[in-house]
């Protein structure tokens, strides 16, 4: 299984960008995804953008990642990790 991480642009080319998660530098491949400013977040697979996300998007995944990473070690209340999950009503994916 693949997962996508939230990086955030810290400096950026016309192919490839340096990005930033939690303190540490990639290169990421922006093929996918074209040229992007520094600040941008982007969702990222393999080391390569996948999307671009906004700001709460990105804060949202990260925070989902660090709730799998607390479940994966016993943590058993994870509502501060997806307590979005009791009000938000079920959708299905854009199509």
């Amino acid at each position: 299984m693949c997962l996508g991480v939230p990086m955030q642009v810290v400096e950026a080319g016309e192919w490839v960008a340096q990005c930033d998660v939690e303190g540490t530098r990639r290169q990421v491949s922006l093929a996918l995804v074209g040229p992007q400013p520094a600040g941008a977040w982007l969702l990222v697979l393999k080391d390569t953008a996948r999307e671009v996300l906004d700001a709460d998007e990105a804060g949202r995944i990260s925070l989902a990642l660090k709730g799998i990473a607390a479940a994966l070690h016993g943590e058993t209340d994870l509502s501060a990790y997806f307590g979005d999950l009791g009000t938000a009503p079920p959708r299905a994916p854009e199509h």
